[in-house]
């Protein structure tokens, strides 16, 4: 009989330690990562000689020059972005000096070659090159630069149409004077008044005695108030309330929503019934603003025939008309008495075609 062993011990093979192997997997497994291993490669693959020796060492400034900023670098990712020239060009002048002069004289020389024909186009040709600048004229305004008037302001009128003129006039001038007199007054710049003395019969009668407690000090009351009422509010206890009543208040919740609920539908059923209703509201909404829109137009155009466009602050202001009173009727231009407004009518038609700007009328001081 043999010896005996425990049933615990193992055999010495079993005891064999694997760290060798799995050094060497992970070797492998790293070297295939990186690329290959070291050992493998060559050395030429590894290490460069470096045989450049006129290479010069590189100066601050120029370290500093090679570093992009940031605004760069967001302009050379925009290819629409071009760079700008350098303003640091002395020889621009006489290079432009030369060009001209260049151009100059090969000019001159092909109109020797021409001749004087060199200057003639063909006026029948369909495509001109020849390219003519023309003026640039405004708008023609709607007032006529002179104003015809009416039959009854002429030297010898008819009598209706002599007093149609004057009441006419009558009518502007009364116009100006109701204008005036229905104007608001002017605030005045100083307010006349009277110092105020101590024997005055108003200041004795503003007396502030209802104001007096005379039994209770005004603070202590007060202090007093605030605090019988933290007291009242203290004592005073919050109904419980009961499972029943708030059933009740969820339900009337549901029932409130629920009725909300067929209200919104209601609602979009009518809209959706009263869709047709709505397109001709819609189609009447548009007449109505094309007819508003061209009252405008006309009455735009009216206001440009009656006066001119506002330019400054002052209006224009049409000038009289010029209407023969029946005593300077005498019926002969001989006869007729002179009257110097040719320059001011000249001047309000100018304003009035929008010219001019309209100024104030200046009286001259003698």
């Amino acid at each position: 009989m043999g010896k005996k062993r425990a049933k615990k011990v193992k055999k010495a093979w079993r005891n064999i330690s694997s760290e060798e192997f799995e050094d060497f997997n992970e070797k492998t497994t790293r070297d295939a990562n990186s690329g290959g291993s070291l050992a493998s490669a060559p050395s030429d693959s590894l290490f460069v000689l470096d045989k450049s020796t006129d290479v010069p060492v590189k100066r601050k400034i120029e370290k500093k020059r090679e570093k992009v900023l940031r605004f760069e670098s967001i302009l050379q990712k925009n290819p629409f972005v071009k760079p700008v020239e350098s303003s640091t060009l002395k020889d621009s002048k006489k290079k432009k000096k030369t060009v001209d002069l260049a151009k100059s004289q090969d000019s001159s020389k092909d109109k020797d070659k021409k001749g004087p024909e060199s200057g003639k186009f063909d006026i029948w040709d369909t495509q001109s090159t020849v390219n003519f600048k023309g003026k640039k004229k405004g708008k023609p305004s709607q007032i006529p630069a002179i104003e015809v008037e009416p039959q009854g302001c002429s030297f010898n009128p008819e009598d209706e149409s002599h007093k149609d003129s004057l009441a006419q006039a009558v009518a502007e001038e009364m116009k100006k004077i109701y204008k005036k007199e229905l104007e608001p007054e002017p605030i005045p710049l100083t307010v006349p008044g009277e110092p105020v003395t101590e024997d005055d019969p108003f200041i004795p009668s503003l007396s502030f005695a209802w104001l007096e407690v005379p039994s209770v000090n005004f603070p202590c009351s007060i202090f007093l108030v605030a605090i019988f009422y933290l007291l009242y509010f203290l004592k005073r206890k919050e109904k419980r309330i009961t499972t029943v009543e708030k059933n009740k208040r969820i339900r009337r919740k549901e029932q409130e929503k629920a009725s909300a609920e067929a209200k919104k539908i209601e609602e979009l059923s009518k809209e959706i019934d009263s869709i047709p209703d709505l397109l001709k509201e819609i189609a009447e909404e548009d007449e109505e603003k094309q007819k508003r829109h061209l009252r405008r137009m006309v009455a735009k155009e009216e206001r440009l025939k009656s006066g001119p466009p506002r330019l400054g602050k002052r209006k224009f202001e049409p000038a009289p008309t010029q209407v023969l009173l029946t005593e300077e009727i005498t019926g002969s231009l001989r006869k007729l008495k002179a009257c110097y407004t040719l320059a001011r009518d000249r001047f309000k038609s100018l304003e009035k075609r929008g010219i001019l700007v309209p100024s104030m009328k200046r009286s001259r001081l003698a």
